[in-house]
């Protein structure tokens, strides 16, 4: 075990062995590689602790948990880069997300998708392919979207069973 000073939750004790290599580092921090993913059992969301830098973290989410028709569109290179060999098995996917002064309206970049080979523990920040996902694509109203969906589902599921 290792400690860790971390912009979340102060110092913790981490598994070395859970450290994840992020040869390019992400756009804009290319000088940090070296990452941690710490979970919150009582959110959706999980940060992404440098352990080069303490101050610095982001703020991640499995886009399905908001956008419920969101479709992981990346290059071939972007899933060898990371060494991918069963994408149903090793990689987890997400997005950074954005929280300003109004928390209401945080944002998701569905554009720089997050990749981590959870295997061989080596991520990147890639490049979408699909040209509809946005940088900064409203977290809240995606969920209200998304809701709506399945209540009408749900109505028109109960509607034919009578």
């Amino acid at each position: 075990m290792k400690k860790l000073k971390t912009k979340p939750f102060g110092e913790i004790e981490v598994d070395e062995s859970q450290e994840i290599t992020f040869s390019e580092g992400l756009f804009g921090f290319e000088q940090y590689k070296k990452f941690y993913l710490l979970e919150n059992p009582d959110s959706p969301f999980l940060w992404l602790q440098s352990s080069e830098e303490p101050s610095l973290a982001f703020i991640l989410i499995d886009p399905l948990q908001f956008k419920a028709d969101y479709k992981l569109e990346i290059s071939e290179e972007d899933y060898k880069s990371i060494e991918i060999e069963d994408k149903e098995k090793d990689l987890l996917d997400f997005v950074i997300v954005t929280v300003p002064r109004e928390p209401q309206k945080m944002t998701a970049n569905l554009q720089g998708p997050i990749i981590i080979n959870i295997k061989k523990k080596l991520g990147k920040q890639a490049i979408s392919l699909r040209e509809d996902y946005t940088v900064r694509c409203p977290i809240l109203e995606e969920m209200k979207k998304t809701m709506a969906k399945k209540e009408t589902k749900e109505k028109i599921k109960e509607k034919k069973g009578k």
